[in-house]
């Protein structure tokens, strides 16, 4: 029984065999998954695949690298689709440093509307973080996130900003990097964190775990990601799919569903 919390199912990699890769998924053992779209077309996507399967739910939102390209129409299609009852969550929403197609100020300035957004719908938030540790958490700290909470998305932070994270009523979420043999912080980062706030995700396709690392990720991978961290943990892998299931359900508010 897994949650895979963060794939795109709703990308074009998946556009040729979309079906098979979900059935995989449920043979795996993954009986739930949240699609996260971050544009017009993967949000389309996204709603669609909600609709035409029980077991997969939806996120809205708008990513940091395309931030320049959305509008304010863009912003209240959002806020509608926040009603749906496929729809958990907004997002992905944050910063990305990395790429620079969007400047760094109106990035910050679509991440803190969305922030305002959930906030008026009432609906957690996924927060995508590349290279902008510390003004991820400044942002979410000034418009005061913890009121709605939500997951740091393949969280690559460290001890301490997960603590600062976790304050703020986050969930912290691990993917295929905590797969790899050379990734440390990771490893050391998920050992720490309270059962009860963590959460596995795929982000497929990207980021496959080890032994796929560089090849099409997908949901049914999240088991070598879950079985990872239990051990790292000292777990047994039942108990932990059962507890980050459990986890996922609470935040999505899905618990009598």
């Amino acid at each position: 029984m897994l949650f895979d919390t963060h794939v795109h199912l709703n990308v074009e990699q998946f556009d040729e065999d979309v079906e098979e890769v979900i059935e995989r998924a449920k043979t795996a053992g993954v009986e739930w998954m949240n699609v996260i779209g971050f544009d017009r077309p993967t949000i389309k996507r996204a709603i669609e695949l909600a609709e035409n399967y029980e077991f997969i739910y939806a996120t809205v939102g708008w990513h940091p690298v395309d931030a320049i390209d959305m509008t304010e129409e863009d912003l209240s299609w959002i806020e509608e689709l926040a009603s749906h009852p496929k729809v958990v969550a907004l997002g992905e929403m944050g910063l990305d440093y990395h790429w620079d197609k969007s400047p760094a100020d109106i990035q910050k300035e679509v991440f803190r509307k969305q922030i305002r957004l959930a906030q008026k719908v009432n609906l957690p938030i996924v927060i995508h973080d590349r290279e902008a540790h510390e003004d991820v958490v400044a942002v979410l700290q000034e418009e005061e996130a913890e009121k709605t909470g939500g997951i740091m998305h393949c969280f690559g932070g460290d001890a301490e900003m997960a603590a600062k994270c976790l304050e703020m009523n986050f969930y912290i979420s691990f993917g295929g990097p905590v797969t790899f043999k050379n990734a440390k912080l990771p490893k050391e980062v998920a050992a720490d964190i309270p059962m009860d706030r963590i959460l596995i995700e795929t982000d497929c396709p990207f980021l496959a775990p080890h032994p796929y690392r560089g090849k099409r990720n997908e949901p049914s991978y999240v088991t070598l990601i879950a079985d990872k961290i239990a051990e790292i943990k000292g777990m047994d892998p039942e108990a932990f799919y059962a507890q980050t299931t459990d986890n996922a359900r609470r935040l999505f508010r899905l618990e009598g569903n």
